[in-house]
């Protein structure tokens, strides 16, 4: 067990977090500079430095919430283990997706097309971790490749998605992608 993070470092990377969002809001990562930022936080850029490597470090963190939220939204409708999923996707899918087009010049700098990149290293990471402990749980066959296949799937669809590869609006998307990964499960 890690000790708890300092108040201070916390409410200073809280800030650091928010500045990039708000930067990013309508402009990649790419165009956005440690200056700006810092001055958006009001923070020293020495203070910068001491918390994240670079922007793309602070980006990852920012953008930590998301991956959570996407894992969350695919297992929104799982109450018990082994619970059969329901034919239509959990609305928390759709919410997931919409949030996440918001904010898309930020996630399409993280999220390379295909899934690659560091959000969607891990993205990839957690939902696969996720789908395969609740798989090995419930009994299901094969959960380290079932597991995978839906972390691949799900992470290469939105970036593809995100990157205008896939046309479609977030509620278009999360009932084919449900259909998708429902299919997964059941191979």
């Amino acid at each position: 067990m890690s000790p708890p993070e300092d108040p201070r470092t916390a409410r200073t990377r809280a800030r650091l977090r928010a500045s990039l969002l708000a930067e990013c809001a309508g402009r990649p990562l790419t165009d956005v500079g440690v200056s700006a930022l810092v001055r958006r936080a009001g923070v020293g850029r020495a203070t910068f430095y001491l918390h994240y490597e670079d922007l793309t470090a602070l980006a990852v963190d920012a953008c930590a919430d998301v991956v959570r939220a996407g894992v969350d939204a695919l297992h929104a409708w799982q109450t018990i283990p082994g619970a059969r999923a329901p034919a239509r996707p959990p609305g928390a899918l759709a919410a997931f997706l919409a949030d996440v087009a918001e904010h898309g010049p930020l996630y399409r700098t993280l999220l390379l097309p295909g899934g690659g990149g560091p959000l969607g290293d891990r993205l990839h990471r957690e939902l696969r971790e996720r789908a395969r402990a609740e798989r090995a749980a419930a009994g299901a066959p094969h959960p380290e490749l079932v597991a995978s296949a839906v972390a691949a799937a799900f992470t290469g669809v939105l970036a593809d998605w995100l990157h205008g590869a896939v046309p479609e609006d977030a509620a278009g998307l999360a009932e084919r992608l449900w259909r998708l990964l429902l299919a997964l499960h059941s191979a």
